[in-house]
């Protein structure tokens, strides 16, 4: 089972997320993602992911796809329950990013709107994992020209880890379709193989 994480703000509606289901159908996988709408309280948001692939873990491998808060989340959930995770341009210390984002705020590709609060900091603290375990798990994404988070600071948190920089580039990740084929590749779920014809 494969689930794509989106970010802070985001929803499944987000571009990437649409970019990694159509390819995931493509490939004749559509059956096999989830793509769960997070809510505000981080502890709320990994207890739903939890509720989503309780009943599955006994019948497949986990991998994870997480954008920004996203790839956080999919960071601890890897190290919980294993699997391989692509993060793309994953938060590092969102409890400190985050807390000039207190109160009401608008949700991308979405009319609706949500309320962080400030005990949702700690909730974030609580699910820090500083150094991650079986870095051959994990595939960084990061940009160079990612205008919200460093990513001088993703590089040094999986610097075991196989890695693409992205020279320039954005937050958002625009050159995501160059690499989705790959992102799913590494997560297990290649292009069906067909015999070329004579």
């Amino acid at each position: 089972m494969l689930l794509y994480l989106h970010g802070f703000r985001s929803s499944p509606r987000s571009l990437k997320a649409q970019q990694t289901l159509a390819a995931m159908q493509a490939r004749g996988y559509g059956e096999q993602i989830l793509i769960p709408n997070l809510p505000a309280s981080p502890r709320a948001a990994i207890a739903s992911v939890e509720a989503l692939i309780r009943p599955t873990l006994r019948e497949t491998e986990l991998a994870f796809i997480g954008s920004s808060l996203g790839g956080f989340y999919a960071t601890w959930l890897a190290e919980k329950y294993g699997g391989r995770a692509v993060l793309l341009n994953p938060a590092i210390s969102p409890w400190l990013d985050l807390q000039a984002h207190l109160g009401r705020q608008t949700i991308y590709f979405s009319d609706e709107e949500m309320t962080f609060l400030p005990q949702y900091l700690d909730e974030l603290q609580a699910l820090d994992t500083p150094t991650p375990t079986w870095p051959e798990r994990y595939w960084l994404l990061a940009c160079t020209g990612d205008e919200v988070l460093d990513w001088r600071e993703m590089v040094a948190k999986y610097a075991e880890a196989p890695q693409t920089i992205i020279q320039g580039g954005e937050h958002a990740l625009s050159a995501y379709p160059d690499y989705v084929g790959a992102v799913l590749d590494f997560c297990g779920y290649p292009a069906p193989y067909r015999e070329a014809t004579p």
